[in-house]
């Protein structure tokens, strides 16, 4: 009997997913096809130590990091009124939160010691405003961008007062819906935007990081989509790399049993070296998509394949 011919299969062509165009952030693109952009954030783990905050700009610098963060506030217009007399145990002794608050701010002499510092040591350095006037002091310090916390993806003053610098603008998006984020993105605009899934829990148990939603908000807003972390480890964060993050930013401190509210949920400086070790790794390791034979693969082609085509 006459065999059926073999009807070949049809070529599978590799289909790409569009890729959202990288942002400028200083003299770095952010974006596809562009390295991890690792954040070192610093944030109040300073602790109202100009030293402190240097030691932590080495330790990103050593580690790899292209950028450390801070926070940026204005004590009288961010701490609620019914939190200003509430007593605090501090290593400064006992004192009222709002003068806790005040105590740990970094003002003008600070930051222009951190600027200087930072390019020194080839890192951008940038803040979370918090309130307006912080948007301000960090306009009059040529900040590269703007972040924005997580807990202000509803604070319309603000997000219009970031939209009107012109800077590009990373934007936190922990204990948000997408329709917050939605408002957040139409008042900051898509040309200068990178979004960070966040899942805003110190620390961030495995089962609330919710990785693949950095498929989902680049799927929707087409925008480049990093990974702001507050796990403890690094395995979710190395995830994220591998889910498309385009950058990186994790709470890091001198020792994580210092005082402090951010300091358990931080990263030491050895654990640091190794979350930017690893993502330079998996970077090469995902290569491009396109299936080949390497050269590393001919000999043992050679010597194990039995049937050749």
């Amino acid at each position: 009997a006459a065999e059926t011919p073999v009807t070949p299969a049809p070529r599978t062509e590799l289909r790409l997913t569009p890729v959202a165009k990288p942002v400028q952030i200083g003299d770095t693109l952010v974006g596809a096809g562009h390295p991890v952009y690792v954040i070192g954030e610093i944030g109040i783990n300073h602790n109202g130590d100009l030293d402190i905050a240097r030691r932590l700009i080495d330790v990103a610098a050593e580690a790899g990091c292209q950028a450390v963060k801070f926070q940026k506030r204005t004590p009288e217009i961010c701490v609620p009124l019914e939190q200003r007399d509430q007593i605090r145990q501090t290593p400064w002794g006992e004192m009222t939160y709002m003068e806790y608050k005040i105590r740990t701010e970094f003002g003008l002499d600070e930051y222009t010691e951190i600027a200087r510092y930072c390019q020194e040591r080839g890192l951008h350095w940038f803040a979370s405003p918090w309130d307006v006037p912080s948007v301000e002091f960090l306009e009059a310090m040529d900040v590269v961008t703007h972040k924005v916390a997580s807990a202000s993806v509803t604070d319309v003053e603000l997000l219009q007062a970031l939209a009107a610098t012109g800077k590009p603008i990373i934007l936190s998006t922990g204990m948000s819906t997408l329709e917050e984020i939605d408002r957040a993105v139409e008042i900051l605009g898509t040309t200068k935007l990178v979004l960070m899934h966040a899942t805003s829990t110190y620390p961030l148990p495995p089962e609330e990081a919710n990785l693949r939603t950095i498929v989902t908000l680049q799927e929707r807003y087409g925008v480049p989509v990093g990974y702001s972390g507050h796990e403890r480890g690094l395995q979710i964060s190395l995830a994220a790399v591998t889910l498309g993050a385009v950058t990186v930013e994790r709470h890091i401190t001198l020792d994580r049993t210092m005082w402090g509210s951010d300091h358990a949920a931080s990263l030491e400086p050895a654990g640091l070296e190794h979350l930017v070790r690893d993502i330079r790794i998996i970077e090469t390791a995902l290569g491009d998509g396109v299936k080949r034979v390497f050269p590393g693969e001919e000999a043992p082609k050679a010597r194990l394949r039995r049937v050749r085509v």
